[in-house]
């Protein structure tokens, strides 16, 4: 039988701006909130950026990951994954400052550099809330996310080897499989490997299914069965990309860090709105949603019971 398919919910993100949307959850307790109904809608795990309560811009801070945390962890079971994403232009320190402070379950690592363009939304949009917004989206036409070799021995060691913290692999492109193989060969990693595939960000690789089909089969070259694979796509790209994920086995992705659209046009009044609405396009396939006790099991994560928040 075909195992339960593992739905992540990342709802809030750090390219998104306020003024995309008003339903981005922004304060503490709207990100709290967010993420517990995308729980209660079926997400298994809960991927999380902090964003500051009074612009919305993206904030590193362990105080405003502390600000909803506990309140996620209190009404609800699922698995918290905190960003080392962090927000564009932070630097490793601060993206990684979070995951330090909270030692969760999961953490997402980013597994290679890339030009990370998310400058074309300036087109779209002629007035702002808040200033900072059209220029931290023309800072990305020059801008190179760093995620070097030694950023990534940094990290798995500092946040793995010394927390227990296992990781959301984000690879955004085919030579980053490889560069998760060779973090492998060092050593520094126990199977199973949770490996995100991410597509539609412009600098990564585009959201063709050709692409998919491809890293999938590299993927199983890689790491045979020591692995676990999900899917992502930015965009209008979301939601096909997911269902393709579920079609060949794996898990997915959705939320408003990834698209901020429930349809054409259409923008999502919740990220509990994506997760019904993959959920039931899953269970239409005849395939069953994973619970967090199930997506805790088959990533071996070391428990609720071992966090610091």
């Amino acid at each position: 039988m075909p195992k339960p398919v593992i739905i992540t919910c990342a709802p809030t993100g750090g390219i998104h701006t306020p003024t995309m949307s008003p339903h981005l959850p922004v304060t503490p307790d709207e990100i709290a909130a967010a993420s517990v109904e995308a729980v209660e809608a079926g997400a298994a795990i809960v991927h999380l950026h902090a964003r500051d309560p009074e612009t919305g811009r993206p904030d590193p801070s362990p105080e405003l990951f502390l600000d909803f945390m506990p309140t996620i962890k209190g009404a609800c079971d699922a698995v918290l994954n905190v960003s080392t994403g962090g927000g564009l232009g932070m630097t490793r320190e601060e993206r990684l400052r979070a995951a330090v402070a909270t030692s969760p379950e999961m953490a997402s690592l980013n597994v290679g550099s890339l030009n990370f363009g998310i400058f074309p939304m300036l087109e779209k949009y002629s007035q702002w809330k808040h200033d900072w917004e059209p220029a931290f989206l023309e800072m990305t036409r020059d801008f190179i996310f760093r995620n070097t070799f030694a950023d990534l021995e940094y990290v798995v060691k500092e946040l793995g080897q010394g927390h227990g913290t296992r990781f959301e692999f984000e690879c955004y492109d085919l030579g980053h499989l490889y560069n998760l193989a060779w973090l492998i060969d060092q050593g520094w990693l126990e199977p199973p490997y949770f490996v995100q595939m991410v597509f539609g960000v412009l600098g990564g690789v585009g959201a063709d299914l050709d692409n998919l089909q491809h890293m999938h089969t590299i993927a199983e070259r890689l790491f045979g069965d020591s692995y676990e694979w999900s899917v992502l796509a930015a965009g209008r790209h979301q939601m096909s990309f997911a269902t393709q994920a579920a079609m060949l086995g794996g898990n997915l992705r959705v939320g408003m860090e990834d698209s901020l659209f429930i349809g054409p046009g259409a923008l999502t009044p919740s990220n509990a709105a994506q997760v019904r609405k993959i959920r039931g396009i899953v269970e239409a396939l005849g395939l069953e949603i994973a619970t967090p006790a199930q997506a805790r099991e088959r990533l071996a994560l070391k428990g609720a019971d071992r966090v610091t928040f």
